[in-house]
Parts: structure tokens; C-alpha cells; sequence
């Protein structure tokens, strides 16, 4: 059985583990949690990066640090996971939920310029596939209406957005090290601070509500309860981990990229059967996602269904939020949501990890076995 995802030691992960034992601090905020800051802030260009115990925790950080509360909208798309939006609920505020671009799967401009209102307090652009948004039409939007402008780059770090890397377009950014994105620490996530008037109150969000992180430098001599937060921090064990992830993260990018245009050179003479992901221009993604578009529902639950007796796993997300119980409850749709629930009726993804191997040509194998088939059944009954 080729699973859909397979989390990969890289390195020095279990030496780095015995080290944060032997240096006597699990807890957060200590040497792996420092140096992982670090390199999230050197790859990405960001002033400022905090380790989190997730992207859901990243996202809640963002949504305090935008002010969100009752009456308050923000703006995003929702053909997205639903961390996206429970940061906004979360806080009383409303989602307000538009259509994404039929090729790129991002969030439209047009359609987050026709959303805006009076109250609305931010844009979150999801990087969906790795591949960034159109950041310069949504930050001249946001600039326009005095918005913050947040990116949920659960899946794009590594990525750039016209030779500007993810995680560096907005004034927030979301990472995600879950298990099943490129770099991982089982459960773990980073926000990215772009303005300098945001940092010292995310950390302080994210060390409970208090100023801890000034104590530790010695700028106060006793930290307190100075504002609202939560227990955002990872253990030092999860960073450890972590930081053998990320010192090799661009063998991991250039692996998946290299999958990635496996499966695009396959399929591309099927283009028209299938549709296949659209690379935005001036962007390059991480190789995080490979997917195919089938006809419909029934195509792609077949599809799914030949592929599991082939021994591959192909999964399908999302269910637009817009639709789900909860959507109904704390947000609202603006404009037409065709795209999305076509799209995520139709979306099919195919397995990427960095031990694939050969097992790509398999899962194209078994993928052609039912693409070639049912193609043939389409012709033989036009003919």
C-alpha cells in the first residue's frame, strides 16, 4: 500500500531530542525553540518568528493580534481548512467566506474587493498547494481599507511570491509542521511578524497573556498578566525534533518539487480528461501538493475507489465551509461560490513524501489504468 503521506526522519532529529533531555528544559521557549525562531526568520526575511504548538495556534495569534471581536469580519476564502475560520469564530467575529480563482485555487481579488464593508478587520489568504496568493492585489486592498492582511501558510513555507518568500507578504503568516506537510514535527506551527508595533504583544499573547519574554531579557524585574493569550508554546522536544526538519528543508523541497513535475509530465497529455494544477506566474511552490481534477462527484469517487484496489491512498478535502453546519452559524457567503463547490467536489490528491521513490511511477501506473479506461468508455460511446 502506498499511503497518501509518510512523515521522514532527516537527520539529527533523535540526537537533537537527547540533547534538549540533557540540556534539563522541556518546557518552551528554550535553545531549540531559539534557533528554530531563527531559521524561520532567516529563510522566510520576516523581522520576527515564534514557534507555536500548531498553525490553528498561529491563526488564533493572528486573529488577537488583529483586533477581531464581536461584529468584526474577516475575509477568506472557503475552500480552506477550517483552522482558518475557527480563529475568527473564535473571537466573536463573522467569517465572511468568497470564491476562490478557477485556476489557481487561491483566493479571487475581485471577489474579496466586492466583500469589504465597514466592518471588516482583515483578509486571510490561504497559499493553497504552497503556491502564494496574488499578495500584491490583496495587499492594495487592504492598504486601501485600512485591513489587516494575514497569510495562512499552513502549506507554502519554502515558497516564493515574485522572489519573495512566503510568509513575508503580509503583516501576519501562519506556518504549519503538522505531519503531513513537507517540514514536520508531528503538531507544531510558526508565526511570521512583519510589523515591528506587532511583536512584542505577540509574544506576550503567546506566553499567556504576560510579559514574560521581557523578564527573561531583563527589562522588567517581575513579569505579570498584562493582556489577553493562551499557552501558544510547543516543549522543547517538538522543537528539537523540528530543527533537524528545517536545516535540511531544502532537500525536502527539491525532492517534492521533483515528484511534483514527475506527476505534471505524466498526466499533461490527459489535460482535457483531467484538469491538473495551474502554477501561478511569478511564483514557485514547495512541492506540496500534487492533485487531479476529475469530471465530477461520481468520476472522482470512482477514481478514489480504483486507486484504493491498487494499493495508493488519494484523499479529497475540503468541504466548503461555507456549507458546513458551522460556517452557516459564524459566517457568511459573498457572491457566488461556484468554484469552490465545484472544485471540491472534483479534487483528488495524489501521494507525495520524501521516500516515494519509484513509487511515483506506480501511482501513475495505477492512476493511467483508470484514466485510460474510462476515457476509452467515453469514446467508444460518443463514437
Amino acid at each position: 500500500m502506498i499511503p497518501f503521506n509518510r512523515p521522514s526522519f532527516l537527520s539529527d532529529e533523535l540526537d537533537y531530542i537527547r540533547d534538549a533531555i540533557a540540556r534539563g528544559q522541556l518546557s518552551g521557549d528554550g535553545y531549540y525553540t531559539k534557533r528554530c525562531n531563527a531559521l524561520i526568520t532567516e529563510r522566510t526575511g520576516s523581522p520576527a518568528a515564534l514557534l507555536t504548538h500548531s498553525c490553528t495556534a498561529a491563526l488564533e495569534m493572528a486573529a488577537i493580534l488583529a483586533g477581531i471581536g464581536p461584529g468584526d469580519e474577516v475575509i477568506m476564502p472557503s475552500f480552506t481548512f477550517v483552522s482558518t475560520a475557527n480563529a475568527v469564530a473564535l473571537r466573536g467575529g463573522t467569517c465572511v467566506f468568497v470564491d476562490i480563482a478557477a485556476d489557481t485555487l487561491n483566493l479571487c481579488p475581485d471577489a474579496v474587493a466586492a466583500a469589504v464593508t465597514p466592518r471588516t478587520k482583515a483578509i486571510f489568504a490561504v497559499h493553497y498547494a504552497g503556491y502564494p496568493a496574488d499578495m500584491d492585489r490583496l495587499a492594495a486592498i487592504a492598504r486601501e481599507h485600512g485591513l489587516l492582511l494575514v497569510e495562512d501558510a499552513a502549506q507554502a513555507l519554502g515558497s516564493t511570491y515574485k522572489g519573495r518568500q512566503a510568509g513575508n507578504l503580509g503583516d501576519l503568516a501562519a506556518f504549519s509542521f503538522h505531519e503531513t506537510k513537507n517540514i514536520v514535527s508531528g503538531e507544531g506551527g510558526a508565526l511570521t511578524i512583519n510589523r515591528a508595533d506587532l511583536v512584542e504583544r505577540a509574544e506576550i499573547i503567546r506566553e499567556k497573556g504576560t510579559d514574560r519574554s521581557r523578564f527573561l531579557r531583563g527589562q522588567v524585574d517581575k513579569y505579570t498578566w498584562v493582556d489577553v493569550g493562551s499557552s501558544y508554546l510547543p516543549g522543547e522536544l517538538i522543537a528539537a525534533f523540528l530543527l533537524a526538519q528545517l536545516e535540511n528543508a531544502d532537500r525536502v523541497f527539491d525532492t517534492r518539487r521533483a515528484i511534483v513535475a514527475r506527476y505534471q509530465s505524466a498526466f499533461a497529455p490527459l489535460e482535457g480528461r483531467v484538469g491538473l494544477p495551474v502554477q501561478p506566474a511569478d511564483t514557485v511552490g514547495n512541492g506540496h501538493m500534487f492533485y487531479l481534477l476529475m469530471r465530477d462527484l461520481e468520476d472522482r469517487t470512482a477514481f478514489i475507489a480504483h486507486m484504493k484496489a491498487q494499493g495508493v491512498v488519494t484523499p479529497f478535502h475540503y468541504v466548503p465551509l461555507h456549507s458546513a453546519p458551522a460556517g452557516r452559524l459564524h459566517g457568511r457567503a459573498v457572491g457566488p461560490m461556484a468554484v469552490t463547490d465545484d472544485i471540491s467536489a472534483r479534487l483528488v490528491r495524489l501521494p507525495i513524501y520524501l521516500e516515494l521513490g519509484n513509487g511515483v511511477d506506480q501511482v501513475i501506473e495505477a492512476a493511467m489504468g483508470y484514466l485510460g479506461r474510462s476515457e476509452r468508455r467515453v469514446r467508444t460511446a460518443f463514437i
